[in-house]
């Protein structure tokens, strides 16, 4: 079974930054793209920003140009560095991964998401 464990959410006055973390474990044989994604309070869930594998990224239009998506293959682990925050960007923000591990003696892809950490921006 993978786990994605995220860290470094909390609450930050606007203008503000934060760095999110998140970390997979398991019987991984290599994780595909990674993504965040957030989930403010009544609206769906949203996509943030994603990277391939390769290190492809592309963010949301709200988010351009002040958060920066990033992974580090060896540790199995993503970062969303959060600059310029602003109140609207206070939400839930998840870890997604494309993963593939060893299940029952072969490999699977499998899609796995985290726990969530929460970000609150302060005016």
């Amino acid at each position: 079974q993978v786990q994605l464990v995220e860290s470094g959410g909390g609450l930050v006055q606007a203008g503000g930054s934060l760095t999110l973390s998140c970390a997979a474990s398991g019987s991984i044989i290599g994780i595909n793209a990674m993504a965040w994604y957030r989930q403010a309070p009544g609206k769906q869930r949203e996509l943030v920003a994603a990277i391939t594998a390769g290190g492809s990224t592309n963010y949301v239009n709200s988010v351009e140009g002040r958060f920066t998506i990033s992974r580090d293959n060896g540790k199995n682990t993503a970062y969303l560095q959060m600059n310029s925050l602003k109140p609207e960007d206070t939400a839930i923000y998840y870890c997604n991964a494309g993963v593939v591990e060893i299940r029952n003696l072969y490999p699977r892809a499998s899609e796995y998401w985290g726990q969530g950490t929460q970000v609150t921006v302060s005016s």
